[in-house]
């Protein structure tokens, strides 16, 4: 992938490329150029989450409608409870809106707190709560939170399940999510199965709320986007919650809400062959309009363009315009399934910003991917979204 023109391409070459694309840009080829969504949907192939258009709703939960969220809070024989449940209930409680914002009114997070704590049976440093836990140590947690709720709710109402420990338990210092494994006996309760859980850690403190919109991610069959080593945040940047739950313009990306089904098909401008057309988007924090233009490259990858804007649950970007990425679905978790390509590398952040967060192309800037015979050119910008123009050769 090459953000700029190769100055070192000989100059035949380049006039000829220069050629195929004035072949291309042409009115007859604009009107057939744009295919059905559908064309440029790809399938995820790592077996677990990704950013695959179809998901395994066997082994995870549907995105759409009302989630029913039962909070358990748990303490420890070494870590007992400092304070009312009401305080955790108040650091989550805006986790709800935010989903429903991002989703566009798509998902409701309905969550019910069991106002107790509940004690479990083992010391919070027995749970082997480190990077790397296994699913079935972190199963074990999950078991016996939910024994301990048992005799106090009816599990048979809800979907999904966080747990929430105190303060005082520092052992229990990240938060995971249980997703079940349809193989095992798992974890029953109420004649139910418990086929998903958040268990929430001392993180939750870090990042706030959004924390929850993340993991409930994972049950949506979303991946990471952070990198599990080196820089964390060198594939996206602050530019997605399941990059970065902190960065500052965390609205999931178009690809992932097409895949969600929060953005529909018509709202989709695929090209999926030669060709080229000029796309008008809608910020993807508003309701309606176009939201991604697609330019599938391969069977599992593709260029993704979207218009971002300092709005709603991306209230406070580092920079606003066209944002380019690829994405691709063959690509496991924590290893890039999505990569954003940055328009103004040599632009200083200002404070609070990284270099990828100043990313959005703006108008007259345009990206080439010469080896897959990609460009994507902002025509226009205005207050609500960009105009592009994208091309295949």
């Amino acid at each position: 992938m090459t953000a700029t023109v190769r100055l070192a391409r000989p100059l035949a070459a380049l006039l000829a490329v220069i050629g195929a694309l004035v072949l291309l840009v042409t009115p007859t080829d604009r009107a057939s150029a744009a295919t059905a969504a559908s064309s440029c949907a790809l399938s995820g192939t790592t077996g677990w989450t990704d950013e695959g258009h179809w998901t395994d709703y066997g082994r995870f939960q549907r995105p759409i409608g009302t989630k029913r969220v039962l909070t358990l809070f748990v303490d420890f024989p070494d870590a007992p409870a400092d304070g009312p449940t009401s305080t955790y209930t108040s650091q989550l409680t805006p986790a709800a809106d935010w989903m429903w914002n991002a989703s566009y009114g798509r998902t409701w997070l309905a969550v019910s707190p069991l106002d107790r704590w509940l004690r479990m049976p083992q010391p919070s440093t027995a749970y082997g709560f480190q990077r790397g836990i296994t699913f079935e140590t972190h199963e074990a947690y999950v078991r016996d939170a939910v024994a301990a709720a048992d005799p106090y709710t009816d599990f048979s109402q809800y979907d999904l399940v966080y747990v929430v420990p105190p303060k005082t338990a520092t052992a229990i210092s990240f938060t995971p999510t249980y997703v079940w494994d349809p193989s095992t006996s798992g974890v029953r309760a109420d004649g139910t199965r418990i086929k998903w859980a958040v268990t929430f850690g001392q993180d939750m403190w870090y990042w706030g709320p959004k924390i929850a919109d993340h993991e409930t991610g994972h049950t949506f069959g979303l991946p990471d986007l952070y990198s599990f080593t080196g820089d964390q945040h060198v594939y996206v940047g602050g530019w997605d919650l399941m990059g970065k739950i902190g960065g500052p313009a965390p609205q999931y990306v178009g690809w992932e809400g097409w895949k969600l089904g929060w953005i529909d098909d018509n709202q989709v401008t695929c090209l999926s062959g030669p060709g080229w057309t000029n796309v008008d988007l809608t910020g993807v924090e508003y309701v309606g309009g176009t939201k991604i233009a697609v330019i599938r490259t391969s069977a599992t990858a593709a260029y993704v363009a979207e218009s971002r804007r300092a709005a709603y649950t991306d209230a406070r970007p580092c920079s606003t315009g066209v944002l380019i990425y690829k994405v691709d679905t063959s690509v496991q978790t924590g290893t890039g399934p999505v990569r954003v390509v940055n328009g103004n590398p040599s632009t200083t952040p200002p404070a609070g910003c990284t270099s990828l967060d100043m990313a959005a192309h703006r108008v007259g800037q345009s990206f080439t991917d010469w080896d897959a015979r990609v460009q994507i050119s902002v025509r226009s910008s205005g207050q609500y979204g960009d105009s592009i123009q994208i091309s295949k050769w």
